[in-house]
């Protein structure tokens, strides 16, 4: 197999002393750095690098009014024992926000490691990430027509709007209009076919523009903002604080952004609202214990509520509490769940299922990332992390995801050395993992920080993403739509016995089957206490006949489902009985119900006798 020589960038520790070097750093405190970086910023630079080249400080606290030492040993001493791996991760990646082009300029003086590269294999892109900022450094070969080249950036873009059509592939639609500026870390949100963008980080400042493209013209333009209002109980104008790290939400006619990193934050988590029809932003009075100011945390709509998981503080450190809002009362929730929750962590992901189940995939530390898969029942409140399935994702974080029926679609993010090629999907009712496509070269897909939405073309669900960084800034726009097969897979296809899914991770549970047209077949999920006692299916003459007379009264007179007693293809036409005719209908029914089960008259049962137990 014939081998070449390429290009790979810089690994640790090499590329944190060319950070290092790159900021001034030799050991002491240069007055460059004061001069590069602001005050806090290169006092913690300071810290991490007696950390990651020293180890923790166990020199004493400096005697005497110096307020230069003290904050260089108060930096560094408020490391405690991180480990020194971990604090050089640290490092680069707030010389990276400060200073996004710093390697660029610092390769040109850095003579990089050389790696093989197999001849015969299709050209990729490999890439170095920095706790999922990924920086496409390596040139890849290719072999076209038997001459060496240097490869491109793969193109996913298939041109016009009938590429749509192209099932499990992304593709970049033609937009129009005025592009965003490129940006990472923003919220993203669909309302009317039209995908909201607000805020973000480009080259390591924060925003606070709203755009939105219309996803029937695939035209962008800029919303303008009117005053903005302080709260809702005022008026008074007050400039827009820029963020990134945020969660957008919709709820109602308003788009809700919350929490999020700002230059000078707030002491907890503030709520901002968009009104949609005024076109004003407003900060929303909440009650209750508010979180502290994060960002990179999860923030999910469950009914009326938000749940937020976990982020980074603006102090840096990782997190992993549990609040719920109600957007009824406005009222904060700090919840104590039982079980063990997921590490502290930020970018991450978390989806709901069944309105009952919220899962948390991934996400990151300062130093490693995961592929771990929990899961809080949102009505026992309790964490477990059941067993995944299938092709289980690699680490990463700042990836992004969204839900299709019971099917939750990830796509980017970084593991500290590549950005994540693979757009996978979770089927949330069994936990199995499978790949839906993957794409090549330096591409925004493969990248940390860009949003996922999904919305609707043709009558067909469609993903879409814009923006993310991968070495450079992105404002571009790819969509995806998924077959049905892995949208919604059929009920047909066997659950294996070792995949105790979502269910067996917290309570007993039992599956009922519903068409969906044309759709093909989705799942019921129907919630049974553990403690509950075995439900007997019984299917005979007399039951369903008084069972049939009940159940259409019941319908009328009481407001019950048809199926509310298990009965199947009955007709919905409704009869008119007395009550008291109903109430000997019923006791009947029970008395008939009860005999039968109590001496087990197989005899009477025709067609299919079903004791079957419902899990």
């Amino acid at each position: 197999m014939a081998m070449a020589r390429a290009s790979s960038g810089l690994a640790y520790p090499e590329r944190f002393y060319a950070a290092a070097s790159y900021a001034g750093f030799d050991g002491s405190f240069p007055k460059g750095v004061s001069s590069k970086f602001p005050n806090d910023v290169a006092l913690l630079l300071y810290g991490l690098y007696q950390q990651a080249t020293v180890g923790p400080c166990n020199i004493s606290k400096p005697r005497g009014w110096n307020p230069v030492e003290q904050g260089k040993w108060t930096s560094w001493h408020g490391l405690g024992k991180m480990a020194s791996t971990e604090a050089m991760r640290l490092f680069v990646k707030i010389l990276e926000e400060e200073d996004p082009g710093w390697y660029s300029r610092v390769s040109d003086f850095v003579a990089e490691p050389v790696v093989d590269v197999e001849m015969n294999h299709h050209p990729t892109v490999e890439s170095v990430t920095e706790n999922g900022n990924s920086f496409p450094e390596t040139k890849t070969i290719s072999t076209e027509n038997g001459s060496l080249l240097e490869t491109q950036d793969k193109d996913v873009v298939l041109e016009g709007l009938g590429s749509v059509g192209v099932y499990d592939q992304w593709v970049a639609p033609p937009v129009s209009g005025q592009l965003p500026k490129a940006r990472y870390e923003h919220g993203a949100v669909v309302v009317q076919d039209k995908m909201y963008i607000f805020g973000g980080n480009h080259n390591g400042r924060y925003l606070n523009d709203l755009q939105v493209l219309d996803l029937r013209s695939w035209t962008w333009s800029k919303v303008e903002v009117k005053a903005v209002a302080e709260s809702l109980e005022s008026s008074s104008p007050v400039p827009l604080a820029s963020c990134a790290g945020h969660s957008l939400i919709p709820w109602e006619n308003k788009l809700l952004s919350v929490a999020g990193h700002t230059k000078d934050p707030s002491e907890n988590i503030q709520v901002k609202a968009f009104d949609l029809q005024t076109s004003t932003w407003s900060t929303l009075k909440t009650y209750g214990k508010a979180p502290v100011s994060r960002g990179g945390q999860s923030v999910t709509l469950v009914g009326t509520s938000l749940v937020i998981f976990g982020g980074q503080d603006a102090k840096r450190s990782l997190l992993n509490d549990l609040h719920i809002l109600d957007l009824e009362t406005m009222t904060w929730d700090e919840i104590d769940a039982v079980g063990v929750p997921p590490s502290p962590r930020s970018d991450h992901t978390a989806a709901v299922h069944a309105e009952r189940y919220l899962l948390i995939f991934g996400g990151g530390s300062h130093a490693t990332c995961f592929n771990d898969l929990h899961v809080l029942d949102l009505q026992s409140m309790e964490w477990s992390r059941p067993a995944q399935q299938g092709e289980i994702p690699t680490p990463r974080a700042g990836h992004a995801g969204v839900t299709v029926g019971e099917n939750w679609f990830i796509v980017g993010g970084g593991d500290n050395k590549s950005g994540v090629s693979e757009t996978v999907v979770l089927n949330m009712s069994t936990l199995v993992w499978s790949v839906v496509t993957s794409v090549q070269g330096r591409v925004p897909l493969a990248s940390e920080g860009l949003s996922l939405v999904v919305s609707s073309y043709t009558g067909e669900d469609i993903l879409v993403s814009f923006g993310g960084y991968n070495g450079r800034y992105s404002n571009e726009v790819h969509v995806l739509k998924p077959s049905h097969k892995s949208t919604l897979q059929s009920m047909e296809t066997p659950v294996p016995d070792s995949v105790a899914a979502v269910h067996n991770a917290t309570n007993a549970t039992r599956d009922t089957e519903s068409e969906a047209g044309q759709e093909g077949k989705i799942r019921e999920i129907v919630m049974d206490n553990v403690d509950s006692e075995p439900v007997v299916m019984l299917q005979c003459k007399i039951c369903l006949s008084l069972g049939y007379l009940f159940t259409l009264y019941s319908s009328a007179a009481m407001n019950f489902s048809i199926n509310s007693i298990g009965m199947q293809n009955t007709s919905k036409q409704m009869l008119k009985f007395t009550h008291l005719e109903c109430i000997c209908y019923w006791i009947y029914y029970v008395y008939l119900v009860a005999f039968l089960v109590e001496f087990n008259c197989d005899w009477f049962f025709i067609g299919n006798y079903d004791r079957n137990v419902l899990n």
